[in-house]
């Protein structure tokens, strides 16, 4: 990469010379390469990619070339959004190699030359895997997570790996610092997938990989105005990724449109014997995700509207709240006017899920130990001695502390076991007595809170992180969930809605959630991240 231009926030903001800074961003950073002037990378698709290749009017190493001069511009730069952990150095070169091929055979598969911005929680065997901290600098696993193997066999490529809260919490770490959140740089950017949400949104690359233990796609994805799909349990292989609890760990898309969430789905979907859990999905993944989208798909449905805030500590009088309700109000009614069938509804003990999924603190220690084990040379071996090493960052290291010393032995955790299967029948009985498809409801009550200036010091940061939380139901249940945008607070803060529904029904979800991005489009680029000059 060239050296980055030093530009401020503060100029971003100058209407009157903005189109002047992005043309010296453009050249100053290597600008944007004459192979890709005539096709714009913002907001594009993997079928626009797709049709631009075979048309001739794009390269993989023009579309490649046209994000890394992103990446350079607005990472580092200008927001400094802090999204990017590293980028692939070879991103280029395997560009070249895909025009090659495609030039001798055509498109290599469905994701054919896709920039992917892969959560740094998953090993590659070419890039640093750090978990988001310091401890794990520069350090090299030398083999490939299976969603890796499976985006890489379709043709994607991998440009960066994105920053993530340390060790898959929240949305700040020793290793690269603060990620911000693109559509404000003031508020977070929810977590711990914070990294990939950021860039996605900003368009730093076209489609990403997220993780979700307690909610990390669909946070992100819901204060980015991003699709954000937390799958069915055992629907997508989690070999090669760091564990925190395996009960709840699982990997998703993060996109900007449900089209290509369900297209990266159909790549890392399916059995893999590497993690046996996933055995439960064979004969329950169609043949395309994809192929089955339907604007129609809402006609009939019935929908129940969970309007309880299942984060007891929200104030349901406060301007953020009202905000989010009438966006809330609005989706509902968009629903009924696509046919669907909406009405509210009561889960017995709702105001409980966000605590009984705080209780497992059980799990970690033990998975994290055996994962490490496995690694060729780690730097640490065990999470013990990652939090005695000091160098965590000091809201994650309280955290942390907090896991050592328990197993799944203990009699704690058969409580939360009981109470979480309380939960889910709860769910399901609901969803049967009222004949429902699915549920809906806001991912976040409020909006992001502003980011606390001590937040890389203080063990316990006053930044009213996740306020308004309702992700933990999906998790909690194992059954899958899909956010997807639903417009913007007066401040121009986007707010996700949230379809869940039965296990493997992510076609079903995808469905909905295409029907309504269809007829709504909410989506919309964050203004902090503009087109660079062409």
């Amino acid at each position: 990469m060239k050296t980055r231009a030093k530009v401020s926030l503060r100029d971003f903001f100058d209407g009157s010379a903005l189109p002047s800074l992005i043309l010296i961003i453009a050249l100053v950073a290597g600008g944007v390469p004459l192979a890709a002037q005539s096709f714009a990378v913002e907001e594009t698709t993997v079928a626009d990619v797709h049709a631009a290749f075979e048309s001739g009017d794009l390269t993989c190493e023009g579309l490649v070339e046209s994000y890394l001069a992103r990446i350079d511009a607005y990472d580092q730069q200008g927001p400094r959004l802090n999204s990017i952990a590293v980028v692939n150095p070879r991103a280029l070169e395997e560009a070249r190699a895909l025009d090659a091929a495609f030039a001798s055979g055509g498109l290599t598969g469905r994701l054919h030359c896709i920039p992917v911005l892969l959560k740094d929680q998953v090993e590659t065997s070419d890039m640093p895997t750090t978990y988001g901290s310091a401890l794990f600098a520069g350090y090299m696993s030398e083999r490939d997570g299976t969603i890796v193997t499976r985006m890489k066999e379709a043709g994607a490529l991998i440009i960066a790996k994105t920053n993530m809260g340390e060790f898959a919490s929240r949305y700040v770490g020793s290793g690269f610092g603060i990620i911000r959140n693109a559509y404000d740089p003031g508020r977070n950017p929810s977590g711990s997938s914070g990294g990939t949400g950021s860039g996605v949104a900003a368009n730093l690359g076209l489609i990403g990989i997220g993780e979700d233990t307690g909610g990390s796609i669909r946070g992100p994805a819901a204060v980015a105005s991003l699709v954000g799909l937390r799958p069915t349990l055992p629907l997508v292989s989690r070999f090669g990724m760091m564990p925190a609890n395996p009960t709840t760990d699982t990997m998703g898309p993060m996109t900007r449109t449900v089209m290509d969430a369900a297209i990266l789905l159909d790549v890392i979907a399916g059995y893999d014997p590497n993690d046996p859990v996933t055995a439960y999905s064979v004969g329950q993944v169609p043949d395309s995700y994809a192929a089955g989208l339907d604007a129609g798909a809402l006609a009939g449905a019935r929908i129940g509207v969970i309007r309880e805030p299942m984060d007891r500590s929200v104030d349901t009088t406060s301007e953020g709240f009202q905000q989010v309700r009438a966006r809330m109000e609005a989706a509902i009614g968009a629903l009924r006017d696509l046919g669907a069938e909406v009405f509210d509804v009561t889960i017995p003990g709702i105001e409980r899920v966000s605590t009984i999924f705080g209780a497992n603190s059980y799990e970690t220690e033990e998975v994290t130990d055996a994962y490490l084990a496995e690694l060729r040379d780690p730097p640490y071996r065990t999470l013990a001695s990652i939090l005695l090493s000091g160098r965590v960052n000091p809201w994650r290291a309280a955290g942390m502390a907090d896991l050592l010393g328990k197993t799944t032995r203990d009699p704690g955790y058969l409580e939360y076991l009981l109470d979480r299967e309380q939960v889910r029948t709860d769910v399901i009985a609901t969803m049967a007595e009222h004949d429902l498809d699915a549920f809906v409801y806001a991912t976040f009550d409020h909006p992001p809170a502003a980011i606390a200036d001590d937040v890389e010091t203080n063990p316990a940061p006053n930044d009213r992180y996740a306020l308004g939380d309702n992700r933990s139901l999906s998790p909690l249940t194992g059954f899958p969930a899909l956010t997807v945008p639903a417009g913007f607070t007066d401040d121009g803060l986007p707010v996700g809605l949230e379809f869940l529904g039965r296990p493997f029904t992510e076609a079903m979800l995808l469905g909905f959630g295409y029907a309504y991005e269809q007829a709504t489009n909410h989506r919309r680029p964050p203004p902090t991240a503009p087109p660079l000059g062409r």
